[in-house]
């Protein structure tokens, strides 16, 4: 029954589908990675300096981060369809806005912060969340693919945004991309997401109405006030906000740095688009590992490339290692979401996914932001960009390190070990994302 004619969508690959698409025009590409196509424009619309223009981004990755956890904690209470699309729609409105009313600098920093806060709904949260209710021996693949759509999006979003530009000025490329996003992201999750993860709940007949019956709150796992204070949620956290802050400080200078070394500005601009691409590899390598081997190991590989591509950096002036340094970059980038889901649901479960989430959301995207930074301000104090690769190095060792600390998982898949006090997360099925309200109903 589960692919018959009524319920065409039934298969929880659907869920994948739609989060794949759903992210190619998540807060990340849309947002953040077409920010430098309007930082130029920018700066000479307003008459002001690209260093103020960056403040805008900066307050709505800020924003972003404090709202995260927010977002979790209305989506683990209220179902992920009646958060996720209202945030949705608000966010497509509010980069649309952007265009039509940021006439300052200092509008455009307020309203990109105001955007920002309503991005933390269409952030993998969502997402990663319907897939770790509907997946469980086949979840990492299942979170590697939807997770390769902020990608792709990296990809594909900055290049519309000139295209736009090019046709229509930054106002039109603003209000262009607040539509793209309505039009594909609304309903992926509507259509994809929420409602073809609720057809499958009920594809199975009698199994499917003892699925409806479990409360939210059975599924296993810690509370938010839990997991805050367990030590395995602070090894996450850090790990997880050193490898942030290494790979987007490299990504962001990669190309001053390599034009420093004597390349050519668009050849320099060649390892961005290399660390685009290998950022869906890594996303999509890492999501089939983490189905067959132990999790902390594929992390302790995945955390390892960066250090390799930052060792090339230090070892070597040769200008010729600045695109192979990007793409083990990109690697290690690239798995970071799968593994922040995936290790959350194996270590601390499926109870309160959403806040806590949220909270290794917000750390991640801390370290993403003080990345760059870190690397601007050693390059501005000490003219070179060595000291500030040097303890990044430093922090992926550490990640890695705690990584191997992490023992053995909690909340183990069928066929896989968990702790004698763990309940598996085999049992757990979409109820856990289904609407309470509806829930009780059933």
């Amino acid at each position: 029954m589960r692919n018959s004619p009524s319920k065409p969508f039934s298969n929880p690959w659907w869920v994948v589908a739609g989060s794949l698409l759903g992210l190619t025009v998540g807060n990340g590409p849309v947002m953040q990675f077409t920010f430098g196509v309007f930082v130029k424009p920018l700066s000479e619309a307003m008459q002001t300096d690209r260093g103020t223009i960056s403040g805008a981004l900066l307050a709505g990755l800020v924003a972003t981060g404090i709202a995260t956890p927010l977002i979790g904690r209305l989506i683990d209470k209220h179902g992920t369809r009646r958060v996720a699309l209202p945030a949705i729609a608000l966010f497509a409105l509010g980069m649309a806005a952007i265009g039509l009313f940021a006439n300052s600098p200092a509008a455009l920093i307020l309203m990109y912060a105001l955007c920002g806060i309503v991005a933390a709904g269409q952030t993998p949260l969502p997402y990663s969340k319907a897939i770790a209710a509907v997946f469980d021996e086949r979840r990492g693949l299942a979170l590697g693919i939807a997770t390769a759509g902020v990608g792709l999006g990296t990809m594909l979003m900055p290049m519309l945004a000139q295209k736009l530009m090019a046709s229509f000025g930054w106002r039109g490329a603003y209000m262009g991309l607040g539509l793209v996003t309505l039009l594909v992201a609304l309903p992926a999750m509507a259509g994809l997401v929420t409602r073809r993860r609720e057809e499958a709940a009920s594809a199975d007949g009698a199994a499917a109405s003892s699925t409806r019956a479990t409360p939210h709150a059975a599924a296993p796992g810690m509370s938010a006030a839990q997991a805050r204070v367990s030590g395995r949620f602070w090894c996450l956290a850090v790990a997880f906000f050193t490898v942030a802050l290494a790979a987007s400080g490299v990504v962001a200078h990669i190309v001053p740095l390599m034009t420093d070394r004597g390349v050519p500005a668009a050849s320099a601009a060649a390892a961005i688009s290399a660390a685009g691409l290998a950022l869906i590899v890594g996303r999509l390598a890492a999501g089939w590992l983490l189905d067959r081997l132990h999790a902390p190991h594929v992390a302790m590989v995945f955390f390892s490339l960066p250090l390799l591509g930052i060792a090339l950096l230090l070892g070597t002036a040769d200008a010729r290692f600045g695109i192979p340094a990007a793409i083990l970059v990109g690697l290690g980038l690239g798995a970071e979401v799968d593994l922040i889901a995936f290790l959350q649901s194996r270590y601390l479960g499926l109870k309160a996914f959403g806040e806590i989430y949220g909270y290794l959301f917000a750390i991640f995207m801390l370290g993403s932001g003080l990345g760059p930074f870190l690397m601007g301000q050693s390059f501005k104090l000490l003219h070179s960009y060595d000291p500030a690769l040097m303890v990044m190095a430093a922090g992926l060792v550490l990640a890695c390190v705690l990584m191997a600390r992490l023992g053995a998982y909690a909340y183990g898949s069928r066929g896989q070990g968990a702790t004698a006090s763990a309940t598996p997360t085999a049992p757990v099925k979409a109820a856990t994302l289904e609407e309470p309200r509806a829930t009780r109903a059933a």
